[in-house]
């Protein structure tokens, strides 16, 4: 049996999709590119109560426990899409990224809040991972399943592609705030 594809153009929601799933790409990379790229002050931060190289090293454990949660946050969002939707189980990933990196933007240090503030730190590093996790596979599914996906191999590379721009944005972000800032060199 052949397969006819029809050459109409994408419609609104499969539009709305492909670009949903892309911004969310380019988001999660960016706060964990961003989080690699300030770890130095993240360890100023949370870690002082530790000597610089301690602080450092746990600041970048903190770091990788987000990555090291990956898989399982596949597993426990991917079980979850099979029950409950796959749709809403992206929304509950997007929405606890949103809410884990929000809260980390507003997070009290260790000079404010004590040993509580790098407990909380690695408590939402850790959820992070979990959403990501469980985000990548239901925007590659979600991605996957539009019309304009299944006749185009195409939109399947937009993924690392857009992941890369989270990368790229980091640098540009800081350049941008030194140029504000009056500091030509940083």
């Amino acid at each position: 049996m052949a397969i006819v594809h029809e050459d109409r153009p994408m419609s609104s929601e499969e539009k709305k999709v492909i670009f949903a799933s892309s911004l969310g790409t380019v988001f999660e990379w960016y706060d964990f590119y961003l989080y690699g790229s300030l770890a130095a002050i993240i360890a100023k931060q949370f870690f002082s109560g530790l000597d610089q190289g301690s602080a450092f090293i746990f600041a970048l454990l903190a770091f990788a426990a987000g990555f090291i949660v990956r898989p399982f946050g596949a597993i426990f969002f991917g079980r979850l899409g099979d029950m409950i939707g796959r749709k809403y189980t992206f929304l509950v990933t997007i929405l606890i990224m949103g809410l884990s990196t929000f809260i980390v933007g507003i997070l009290p240090t260790y000079a404010s809040i004590g040993v509580a503030a790098p407990v909380i730190l690695i408590a939402l590093r850790l959820l992070q991972g979990l959403a990501l996790g469980g985000e990548y596979g239901r925007r590659c599914h979600l991605r996957g399943r539009t019309r304009a996906a299944r006749q185009t191999w195409r939109l399947h590379l937009l993924d690392p592609n857009h992941r890369h721009l989270g990368f790229v944005l980091v640098p540009a972000g800081d350049f941008g705030h030194a140029y504000r800032d009056g500091r030509r060199s940083f």
